[in-house]
């Protein structure tokens, strides 16, 4: 059989005369259409139906689903290739507002844990004895070399207590016992400034003092304490005197808790305790320094007002015709309902309660308190100090005053009080927060 004759070749001219198919332009459709069918060849996997949901749905104009830009299609010319820039700037964004978002809260929970004290009162209430306590407490009490810093405040407040019963004998018109006294008088005047300048206790002038104490007219003198300004760490150094004189003496931690310096301006101590940080102002209690207390005034948590029980038979050191409590009173008035501290906890410290107890049995309340009729005894009459102070505040239905009796010297009773502090403070901190 013979082959089938040859088709005719397309003749070249024709060819070129056939009309060809136009490339295909591109576009956001076929680019994403040409990915769709990409991926259709890749194995598949069965999607949750909320992801299968998302997928169907994507997000936004010229998106058809996850795509390679952290859940974006790929961009195609019409958003100009930018959809990977877009999703980078949001998201540092982001971050940079999560960064700002916790930094805020840390200072909030810092300025949670802050408490700022203010620790007022008269002068010689207690509150720079206070501020001792803390350091002792709570922060490792004072080392050998800080004890030794302070033997010179030892030696002059001991000087300047006998020198002030010596002085009192002839304004009291009391006699030494033992007429050779008046010359041990005369060397305590004439040994004591250079003592003092050279922050010494010279034996000589250990002597002299010693011999003074010693006298039955000088005990005299020193029983109507009362009746004139007399330190009252003046007995605890004249009786330990032997101690005190020897050459290589260094103050103990009570020592120095029982020195008197006249705060003046404004003492800063900062510690912590029950993951709070105590910042505490102790500032000056006389008349002259009261000026310099509203600069502590802003942000306070709470204020510790310290008021001496045991002055209540004095008057105060810049005026002999006012008495200490009454003075205390009208101070504790002030600051007690100041507009200012209506958000602020007032704590009273009624403070030196061993001093009053010694003096309440011999020295009756009347003396401060003209109406009292009860009894000198130490409960009766220290109920009635609270309750004279308590009854000023104006407040008694939105605030409250936290009492407390203390020995500012007794290192066991302010670490008891203070723990009770701490408390009232944090409950009042979560009440501002609205959780207690």
């Amino acid at each position: 059989m013979a082959p089938p004759p040859a088709l005719p070749r397309p003749s070249p001219r024709l060819d070129s005369l056939r009309p060809r198919p136009r490339p295909a332009l591109p576009s956001v459709r076929g680019g994403l259409e040409g990915t769709a069918r990409r991926r259709s060849e890749l194995p598949t996997r069965e999607l949750p139906v909320e992801g299968r949901r998302r997928e169907r749905s994507g997000v936004g104009r010229g998106r058809a689903g996850p795509g390679p830009c952290g859940g974006r299609a790929a961009a195609g010319p019409a958003d100009g290739g930018m959809g990977c820039t877009v999703s980078a700037e949001d998201k540092a964004a982001a971050e940079r507002s999560k960064m700002i978002d916790k930094n805020l809260r840390e200072d909030g929970e810092k300025a949670a844990r802050e408490v700022k004290l203010l620790l007022l009162g008269a002068g010689e209430s207690g509150k720079s004895t206070i501020v001792k306590q803390m350091k002792i407490i709570h922060e490792d009490g004072y080392s050998e070399e800080e004890c030794r810093q302070y033997r010179a405040v030892v030696y002059s407040n001991t000087i300047q207590s006998i020198m002030a019963i010596v002085k009192a004998m002839g304004n009291l018109q009391i006699d030494f016992a033992d007429p050779s006294r008046a010359d041990d008088a005369r060397q305590l005047f004439a040994l004591s400034c250079t003592a003092e300048e050279q922050g010494v206790l010279p034996e000589d002038l250990s002597g002299v003092i010693r011999r003074l104490w010693a006298d039955h007219g000088v005990q005299a003198c020193f029983g109507r304490s009362r009746e004139y300004q007399l330190n009252d760490s003046a007995a605890y150094y004249l009786n330990d005197l032997e101690r005190i004189a020897q050459s290589d003496y260094i103050p103990t931690q009570q020592d120095v808790l029982r020195t008197r310096v006249k705060t003046t301006g404004i003492v800063e101590t900062h510690f912590t305790f029950k993951d709070l940080h105590f910042k505490m102002f102790d500032v000056g209690g006389q008349r002259s320094e009261r000026k310099k207390w509203i600069h502590c005034f802003e942000g306070v948590t709470a204020i510790i007002f310290c008021v001496a029980l045991s002055a209540y038979d004095l008057v105060l050191a810049e005026d002999e015709e006012m008495n200490r409590m009454h003075e205390s009173m009208k101070l504790f008035d002030s600051i007690c309902n100041n507009k200012w501290f209506t958000d602020t906890s007032i704590i009273l410290f009624l403070n030196k309660k061993d001093l009053f107890e010694e003096k309440i049995i011999h020295s009756p309340l009347t003396i401060c308190f003209p109406e009292y009729t009860g009894a000198n005894k130490y409960d009766e009459a220290a109920s009635y100090i609270q309750s004279k102070f308590e009854d000023l505040n104006k407040r008694k239905d939105t605030k409250e005053i936290y009492t407390h009796f203390t020995c500012a010297t007794d290192t066991k009773n302010v670490q008891f009080v203070f723990d009770a502090v701490t408390d009232v403070i944090i409950k009042n901190n979560l009440k501002d927060c609205g959780l207690f």
